[in-house]
């Protein structure tokens, strides 16, 4: 009868840690988004938040604006991104300046707020503008624009990465998604491609 019982312990147990497995891959769908390779990026409207209150891209119509996801506490790719954007918007005009948009958006809702995230985007640029929404309304933007990203498992301390795509998105003044340009590109071909669109 013992054996019996440190069967069922056991079986219980292994029973337990299946069901932990099974469970772990839907607990992270929401904060995951994957694309088919062949999949066009539509692009289209959204409304999310900023510390300054919702931000809708209708709002930006007549504009250019540059679209990045990213998140705050991304160490390396995040940070050369928006720098490079946001040389380009410096190296524009005044005039083309004012007709130009830099708007971040966070793919990490859980960790990052609109307050945290006013404080990331300005100091790369006081005239950026970051965004984030719930996890749902934050994947349905990225996969209107075919962005993919994935939450890590956290490490010990509970800090996590999340992999991410990371072309800057050029929306024309019509809100039409117009053009991607590629991560690790020179300021001058984000300049070119602000200036293609100009109204």
């Amino acid at each position: 009868m013992p054996k019996f019982r440190a069967f069922l312990l056991i079986a219980a147990v292994l029973a337990v840690a299946a069901a932990a497995w099974l469970l772990w891959p839907q607990k992270q769908a929401a904060h995951t988004v994957v694309l088919p390779i062949a999949e066009r990026p539509v692009g289209g409207d959204f409304t999310l938040q900023t510390a300054d209150g919702p931000v809708s891209l209708r709002d930006l119509r007549g504009k250019v604006v540059l679209l990045y996801f990213g998140y705050a506490n991304c160490p390396d790719v995040c940070p050369a991104s928006m720098a490079m954007n946001a040389q380009a918007l410096t190296a524009l005009t005044p005039e083309e300046r004012a007709k130009t948009r830099l708007l971040f958006i966070s793919v990490d809702p859980e960790r990052d707020t609109p307050a945290s995230l006013k404080a990331y985007a300005s100091y790369f640029h006081p005239e950026m503008i970051a965004a984030t929404g719930s996890l749902e309304q934050v994947a349905a933007v990225a996969r209107a624009y075919g962005v993919g990203y994935a939450k890590r498992p956290p490490q010990t301390d509970g800090s996590y990465a999340v992999d991410h795509s990371a072309q800057t998105y050029v929306i024309a003044p019509d809100g039409r998604l117009a053009a991607m340009v590629d991560f690790g590109s020179a300021p001058e071909k984000v300049v070119d491609a602000v200036r293609k669109f100009l109204p």
